[in-house]
């Protein structure tokens, strides 16, 4: 089986409480003179004590262009993903030399040559090293990454394959657009990466990787659900998509996914123990537990990390699934554990490891 070998997660340089980005959304999206009340509730019920940004937060008010918005969308992307890549080849006793595949995933900015292709030089990855830049998955490609790294090590059991994935979130966020979906966004997203070192079934005990094994994976596309999560694409950049019916659909459909997912593998959700859900917010999150009728303490660190650092699209999942291998309180050993993501489509990805 693959073996994920190490996790490392990074976040952008500058952070802030809470507040002060609340007060920079109220000066550079709302009109002068406006009741910015309804933008202190939202930010104040997201659930999020702090976050990281690209930039000072004094420079987003400057970013009119969005071809200079990208520009740092790429300069912070090379230097964030470098780091997480290193730090988690360093973790898993690895070099870039040994990397067979390298796959990026970001849903806010965009690069040609690819942010990977950038990469592959700083790093001194070898010149036949496969790439796979993915674009479009949003919040569910963390997951949608790793069922994939496990997809292509199946095939090549003696290849080490990357997932990095980098989200600048505060990059989109949209001057002078005060509706409840740009408002609820500036409220809940943050920056930061995070890279998955994974190993194939011959090659993960040469490199004496201890981490988790993917046994398998579960991909579902709701129809009819294009308009819940996403992007217009504008003259001025990213223009989210947020439905307030996505708690909804996920309450709808959940648990008929997990447990028909489970049920193949002749587990149940009462075998779970661990669960490493993507912070997409605390309406979400409430939906997964309220869906999954899970204890009160089952995201907990989904929820600290939303506290923490918000919602870093992509990388969310993976900055949760570090956490659950660091925490004091580690799963059982060859116990299974369910890890799980949401994102445009809308979809789900679901990923079966054992601890």
């Amino acid at each position: 089986m693959t073996r994920i070998a190490a996790v490392h997660g990074v976040l952008a340089p500058h952070r802030h409480a809470q507040r002060e980005i609340t007060d920079m959304v109220a000066r550079d999206c709302l009109p002068a003179g406006a009741d910015r009340r309804v933008l202190d509730r939202l930010h104040h019920s997201a659930a999020v004590r702090s976050r990281h940004t690209a930039l000072p937060l004094d420079r987003y008010g400057g970013l009119d262009d969005f071809g200079a918005v990208n520009d740092v969308f790429i300069a912070t992307a090379v230097d964030l993903g470098a780091e997480a890549i290193t730090g988690a080849l360093c973790a898993a006793g690895l070099s870039a030399r040994d990397v067979d595949l390298l796959m990026f995933t970001s849903v806010t900015g965009i690069a040609a040559p690819s942010v990977d292709a950038r990469l592959a030089g700083r790093l001194g990855l070898r010149p036949d090293v496969r790439r796979l830049p993915v674009f479009g998955l949003g919040c569910v490609a963390g997951a949608a990454g790793i069922a994939r790294l496990h997809d292509y090590l199946l095939g090549r059991p003696d290849h080490v394959a990357v997932l990095l994935s980098v989200e600048l979130c505060s990059l989109t966020f949209q001057r002078a657009d005060t509706s409840a979906a740009n408002l609820i966004a500036t409220a809940l997203f943050g920056d930061g990466a995070a890279a998955v070192v994974a190993c194939g079934a011959r090659r993960h005990t040469a490199a004496g990787a201890t981490g988790p094994t993917v046994v398998a994976s579960r991909s579902h596309l709701y129809p009819d659900t294009e308009r819940l999560l996403g992007w217009d694409i504008t003259a001025s950049g990213f223009r989210v998509v947020l439905d307030p019916a996505v708690p909804d659909v996920v309450r709808k459909n959940l648990a008929a996914d997990v447990d028909g997912f489970l049920s193949d593998h002749g587990l149940d959700r009462r075998d779970v123990t661990a669960w490493v859900s993507h912070a997409g917010g605390p309406k979400v999150l409430d939906a997964v537990e309220e869906a999954l009728d899970l204890p009160d303490d089952a995201l907990d660190v989904s929820r600290r990390s939303l506290a923490e650092t918000g919602n870093l699209s992509s990388a969310s999942v993976l900055h949760v699934l570090r956490d659950t291998l660091t925490a004091g309180r580690k799963p059982p050993s060859g116990t299974p554990g369910l890890l799980l993501a949401m994102g445009p489509g809308f979809c789900t990805e679901l990923v079966l490891v054992r601890w």
